[in-house]
């Protein structure tokens, strides 16, 4: 019988399977639940190790299986990075990822930022809930997605969510920069292609969806800001480290654009941030996939590549090698 360890907190178990999904698990092997990251080492020592069900919760490989490799790694959360590190996925170990099932929610989040931000709605809470003190709202007009020049930096899953999103609201004109993005899978998502700087100059809305690799760590300074029109919405739920921390403050200072950030250098943000009580700031404490249904997602995801394994079937969410490098 394959053997089925799972790595997280009790809370994380409980968030991403159900009983049913838990029961679905042990038909499928020897189910072994670790519910406390200190002990993992020591409760997988000297085990034959098949299927390992990694989360947020789980230490990196090399802390508690020295030498050995699982047969699969199915990671439940997003990045594996803490997990694998920079030596990538490991020979003869298949590795598959739920990440898929974050992708409609945060391009949900992003799109809610969108839309906050164009029509003030930020701007109108605050002046309501602070009717003596608030920002002046006499006479200020949103605008409307459907009749902007929408970017979208990386044509990943949760871009081409957000794309599908924004179509169907009636966006007409939407261009993406990805050097992963051909002219034939472009077209067949309604989208022109642009390189970075001329996106930027072009866009009156600027969503992010990239990685965060050696080529997109701070691919946004001050000088790429710069571009953008002014009174520009810049949304970014993918990673802070994709825009310089000291450029996206010193913009944000300005006023000159408006922000939406569901990702922050600092998490939780320090209470003397900058960012913090600006007018042209939308903030959300990184709860793009905290949806209860992308959680049911992502155990089922990862109860139907374990079904999979055991089957001898192909995985359907698999990373090899080159795929991983390009993962944040």
């Amino acid at each position: 019988m394959t053997r089925i360890d799972v790595s997280a907190t009790p809370e994380l178990l409980a968030l991403l399977f159900t009983p049913s999904q838990l029961e679905a698990l042990r038909s499928l092997g020897d189910l072994h639940l670790h519910l406390d990251p200190e002990r993992l080492a020591a409760e997988l020592a000297g085990v034959d190790l098949d299927v390992m069900i990694t989360s947020w919760a789980t230490p990196p490989l090399a802390t508690w299986a020295p030498g050995r490799r699982p047969r699969l790694i199915a990671h439940t959360g997003g990045t594996l990075r803490p997990i694998l590190g920079d030596g990538g996925v490991p020979e003869g170990c298949a590795v598959s990822q739920a990440s898929a099932a974050m992708a409609d929610g945060v391009a949900e989040l992003a799109l809610a930022m969108c839309l906050v931000l164009l029509r003030e709605l930020h701007t109108f809470d605050r002046a309501l809930r602070d009717p003596d003190g608030g920002p002046a709202i006499g006479g200020l007009h949103g605008r409307e997605l459907a009749h902007r020049r929408i970017g979208v930096i990386g044509a990943s899953r949760t871009g081409r969510s957000f794309i599908s999103m924004v179509r169907g609201l009636g966006a007409a004109r939407v261009r993406v920069a990805d050097p992963y993005l051909g002219a034939e899978d472009a077209a067949a998502l309604g989208v022109g292609s642009a390189d970075l700087r001329d996106l930027l100059a072009w866009s009156e809305v600027l969503v992010l969806h990239a990685p965060v690799t050696a080529e997109t760590i701070g691919m946004l300074g001050a000088a790429e800001l710069a571009l953008l029109p002014d009174g520009a919405v810049v949304v970014n739920t993918a990673r802070a480290a994709l825009v310089e921390e000291a450029a996206l403050v010193a913009e944000a200072l300005s006023g000159r654009l408006r922000f939406g950030l569901d990702v922050l250098h600092r998490e939780p943000l320090p209470e003397d941030s900058p960012l913090r009580g600006l007018p042209n700031v939308y903030l959300s404490p990184h709860r793009g996939a905290a949806t209860v249904e992308a959680r049911e997602r992502q155990g089922q995801i990862t109860v139907d590549e374990i079904a999979r394994f055991v089957a001898g079937d192909r995985l359907q969410h698999a990373i090899d090698p080159a795929v991983y490098a390009r993962l944040s």
